[in-house]
């Protein structure tokens, strides 16, 4: 293992996605990280059989490459320390139980602080560890819904409001709890020593959504003026022959996307000719919108994206996921990386997007079955072949 967290060592005890992917950037960057599942069924839910060959699935390999897994029985009082045994060599302690669950395995944080007082606890929730809905289930399109998000998930010109079909929410907490185990750790090395970390997964979705999507809700007085939120002015632009994105963020982008459609008298038209014009009368903005959508169905997408950026205005293509995956750009950047699987065969997914100048992270990825590692694992921590085996016949690991 290379990269800037390389000799960090950080016990994983998470399933899903708000945990796993975290822990995979840290893992990414350097850190050995030991994956905790269960000894029964497929152990982490992300190891169901879609999109799998060889047993692996690419569920499970894009939150948990670069780990090695330890499949143990949390339930018996071995397992448990076995736990805290690693957790006494960790840095890095990371769960994502429902609250009190983890109490009741005798993992809380006073049980690894115990074992080490120096280790950072990382404790995910989805609501917190109190509070009217802390013992609800909780999957990642509920938190979307509490936070606002699938309200305004709408495009103005079809006004139904839609889920993000991907997992938001889960995706927000993870790179959360990724800055703030790194950033615990700074603190460590300055001599703060451990601590224990919260993060609501509600907390951080709300926190990820709130600079753009909630800026009517930012400021409270009565007289704060009013304004555009950037979902209304979101939208797929249909050209003669398919649909592009485009944005013009500034009034000189404003006029960049008149010039781009022929017509750049209308930039200067006082209706039209600033922001704030535009957000003083909201039917000015409308009927540009018109204007603008008429002139655009008139050009293909190749003139109209060629006519935008020449004007210094962002613009693309919309493309599908094949397209995506062999676009020059992300083809020059190698943002997309192949590497074989043992079992998986060929696998494909993308490199860590910081490019560390002085500490590189490699390249080498893995992907672990269910247990791959109970042996060299064990062994480590200074268990016998002997007494290995008979924590597997007595149901320990598996």
């Amino acid at each position: 293992m290379s990269g800037p967290l390389e000799g960090y060592k950080v016990v994983d005890l998470t399933q899903v996605v708000s945990g796993p992917l975290a822990t995979m950037l840290l893992a990414d960057q350097g850190a050995d990280v030991i994956k905790i599942e269960p000894i029964t069924g497929l152990g982490d839910i992300t190891r169901l059989p879609s999109f799998d060959k060889g047993g692996i699935g690419a569920f499970y390999l894009n939150n948990n490459r670069k780990k090695k897994s330890l499949s143990l029985n949390l339930s018996t009082d071995i397992g448990r320390k076995i736990v805290l045994d690693l957790c006494a060599e960790s840095d890095i302690f990371i769960q994502n139980f429902r609250p009190g669950a983890i109490e009741r395995l005798g993992l809380s944080y006073d049980d690894v602080r115990e074992a080490n007082p120096e280790i950072i606890y990382i404790s995910i929730s989805g609501f917190g560890p109190s509070g009217p809905y802390a013992d609800r289930p909780v999957l990642d399109p509920v938190i979307q819904g509490v936070c606002g998000v699938i309200s305004r998930q709408l495009n103005p010109q079809i006004p139904f409001p839609d889920l993000i079909r991907n997992l938001y929410a889960d995706k927000s907490t993870a790179l959360t709890v990724a800055q703030a185990a790194t950033a615990a750790l700074l603190a460590k090395e300055r001599g703060n020593g451990g601590q224990k970390v919260d993060i609501p997964m509600v907390d951080a979705c709300m926190y990820f959504f709130w600079p753009d999507a909630m800026m009517d809700l930012t400021l409270t007085d009565d007289d704060a003026n009013g304004g555009v939120l950037l979902s209304t002015v979101y939208n797929l632009t249909e050209c003669s022959d398919g649909k592009i994105v485009y944005f013009a963020a500034s009034d000189a982008q404003r006029s960049g996307v008149c010039k781009a459609v022929g017509h750049p008298e209308w930039a200067e038209d006082e209706r039209f000719s600033s922001m704030q014009a535009l957000a003083a009368n909201p039917q000015n903005f409308i009927l540009l919108g018109e204007m603008l959508a008429e002139a655009f169905v008139e050009m293909t997408c190749e003139e109209v994206i060629a006519a935008l950026i020449a004007a210094d205005v962002p613009a693309g293509p919309l493309l599908t996921g094949e397209e995506a995956v062999v676009d020059p750009q992300i083809v020059h950047n190698e943002t997309l990386i192949e590497w074989e699987h043992p079992d998986a065969g060929t696998v494909r997914q993308p490199r860590p997007a910081a490019r560390f100048s002085k500490t590189p992270t490699d390249l080498e990825f893995s992907g672990a079955h269910r247990g791959q590692h109970n042996q060299e694992i064990l062994s480590d921590l200074g268990y016998s072949e002997k007494a290995i085996e008979v924590l597997r016949e007595d149901g320990v690991i598996g």
